[in-house]
């Protein structure tokens, strides 16, 4: 129980400092690294955790991301 409210109080020390990061991102900026961050996590949906589907789905994602706010 303690290993999981851990990760928990991680991963929410994790997103508040990410997103206290993006505050001077421009449009374009902020949309490659939402992006990013869900391309991440679809590939390791859709892989199965594998690291390779991870950065593969973010560089997608990111690309992605990029590309529709211009």
């Amino acid at each position: 129980m303690n290993t999981i409210k851990s990760a928990v109080s991680v991963a929410a020390v994790s997103l508040l400092f990410g997103l206290a990061g993006c505050a001077g991102m421009s449009t374009q900026d902020r949309n490659t690294a939402i992006g990013a961050g869900v391309g991440a996590v679809g590939g390791s949906v859709l892989t199965g955790g594998s690291a390779v589907g991870t950065v593969g789905g973010a560089a997608v994602g990111g690309v992605i991301g990029h590309e529709i706010s211009k």
